[in-house]
Parts: structure tokens; sequence; C-alpha cells
């Protein structure tokens, strides 16, 4: 693998789209990964107790796709400095989530990545991934 050359990065350029099947397997072996033992991540019928369609991703595991969506494009020398994100309507296994982005800054060799996470019904996870390449 190899990490983008600082020239290359400038605002405005999007990043390739990550597309990820949400199914079952990935949502429920992924909360316990976490350590998140919440019923709603990997009990069907739990979820549906508490008013969900079925059971969805968890917190941990989108902070982690919105991160692996960033590195994969930067590769893997970036250091990831911040990440804030907003989540929005769940992401529910069976769904697909589908991740877009732009390059909103560039500062002094620290970039800031404008990133939206989507699924049939709307925004799963929006907001932005700052970062700095190897030497900065």
């Amino acid at each position: 693998m190899w990490t983008l050359a600082e020239k290359r990065i400038g605002v405005g350029v999007t990043l390739p789209d990550l597309t990820i099947a949400l199914t079952p397997t990935v949502t429920v072996s992924a909360a316990p990964a976490t350590m998140d033992f919440t019923p709603v991540h990997h009990d069907v019928e739990s979820a549906r107790a508490q008013g969900a369609k079925g059971i969805f991703l968890n917190i941990l595991t989108t902070m982690g796709l919105v991160e692996r969506y960033v590195t994969d494009w930067a590769g893997p020398e970036a250091l990831i400095r911040g990440i804030n994100v907003k989540l929005g309507v769940p992401a529910y296994a069976g769904d697909t989530l589908t991740f877009s982005g732009a390059v909103a800054a560039c500062d002094d060799g620290e970039f800031t990545v404008q990133v939206r996470g989507a699924v049939s019904l709307g925004d799963h996870a929006s907001g932005t991934v700052r970062f700095a390449l190897p030497g900065h």
C-alpha cells in the first residue's frame, strides 16, 4: 500500500465511494468486537422490542468505518488527528452503507475531509475527519 503525496490532496478533491453491505454477520460481529453487548446490536427480537425494525450498527463500528474510509484513501501512514461525526438514521442489517467524501480544507500539512455515510433511510453518519501525512 502507498500513502498519498501531499501535492495530490487539494480542496475539492473527491474520495472514491465505499459501499459496505451490512450483512447480519457484519452487524452482529462488530458489536462484541467493540465490547458493546447491548442486545439491539445482535438480537432481532430485543431490537424490535425497543422500537427498531431490526439489529443495527453500534456507534463504535460506525466511527471505525468512517476512519477506514478516509485511511483507505489516504494510505496507511496517514495519522488521524480528529473525527467529528454526527449520527443520523440507523444502519440496519440488510441495508447498504455508502460513504462519500471530499477534501474540505488543507492547512499546513493537516487535511480535513467532509464525510457522508448514507443508507436507504438517509444519512447514517456525517462529519469530518482530520489527518496529517508523515513529516507533519
